[in-house]
């Protein structure tokens, strides 16, 4: 068994495919698991009010294929923000995370992901950070009940684009079932902007990081940069948080129509695959 888990983002496989597609193409690739995600579209949004027996087929799917789905991202909450001042948007995300947090219990789902901001289409107050903590601690309140996991994600704007600031809300909640789930991509965005250490950042989540989204990232563009073509240094990244302990990967790329996209998933899972095991190596 290898030393670590490496998850697919679901965004990296055509919108078009069924789940067993999905699952199958990423069993193939070598991938351990694969990361659902929940957008702001209501089609995606509409999965966490499935019913009993589409979470069932969906159970039964994930073994036949023998690949699990074991996080979800709750990017959903970028447009239903949890510290918005409008009531009918903020209530509305909270159903969101409340509704997936039972969808996870469903599915086996350890780890759920939210995105690091208190509101995002406005203007963030005092007001807004107050909100968005209020809510948070009720997360991680529900979150512990179900036993599910909820990490932050560091984002793109200057509310939690680093470590250091999502250990700010990790600690104001006091909840071990809320923590961080970075994003290598954006942390090094922000590291560039601050002119500071990406890894001395990653570092101050020690004990609190419970995995890592491998994205790639150019100053100012966060999607959508393919591998290789960014400035991530993924090398230094992933010895650092396999020495703060992070066993729990997912490359997150985007498919936007290629016909090889089977290909793709193969070689990221080779390039990446290859860095970890030779990380891995090295503690043994």
């Amino acid at each position: 068994m290898r030393a670590y888990a490496l998850g697919l983002y679901e965004k990296a496989m055509p919108e078009s495919a069924s789940w067993r597609e999905k699952l199958e193409a990423a069993g193939a690739a070598g991938y351990d698991y694969v990361e659902m995600s929940i957008d702001a579209t209501e089609e995606k949004i509409a999965r966490v009010d499935w019913s009993k027996a589409e979470r069932l087929d969906l159970i039964r799917t994930m073994y036949e294929s023998e690949v699990p789905i074991r996080s979800v991202c709750v990017s959903a909450l970028t447009k239903y923000a949890l510290g918005d001042p409008d009531e009918a948007i903020c209530a509305r995300g909270c159903e969101i995370i409340d509704k997936t947090i039972g969808l996870a219990e469903d599915l086996g789902i350890r780890l759920i992901m939210i995105p690091g901001y208190d509101i995002y289409y406005g203007t963030s107050t005092l007001d807004t950070k107050r909100r968005f903590l209020e809510n948070v601690r009720r997360v991680a309140e529900r979150a512990a009940r179900a036993g599910v996991h909820v990490g932050f994600e560091t984002m793109e704007n200057e509310f939690m684009n680093t470590v250091e600031k999502g250990m700010k809300y990790v600690a104001l909640v006091g909840n071990d079932y809320l923590q961080l789930y970075p994003d290598i991509g954006n942390m090094t965005n922000a590291a560039v902007l601050y002119r500071d250490d990406v890894c001395a950042d990653l570092t101050l989540g020690r004990g609190h990081l419970l995995a890592l989204h491998l994205k790639e990232t150019r100053p100012g563009v966060f999607r959508e940069v393919p591998y290789g073509e960014g400035h991530v240094d993924f090398e230094a990244a992933v010895r650092t948080a396999w020495g703060l302990g992070i066993r729990r990967y997912v490359t997150e790329f985007w498919h936007k129509g290629e016909s090889d996209w089977r290909e793709s998933l193969t070689s990221t899972r080779a390039r990446f695959g290859a860095l970890l095991d030779a990380v891995a190596a090295e503690t043994q």
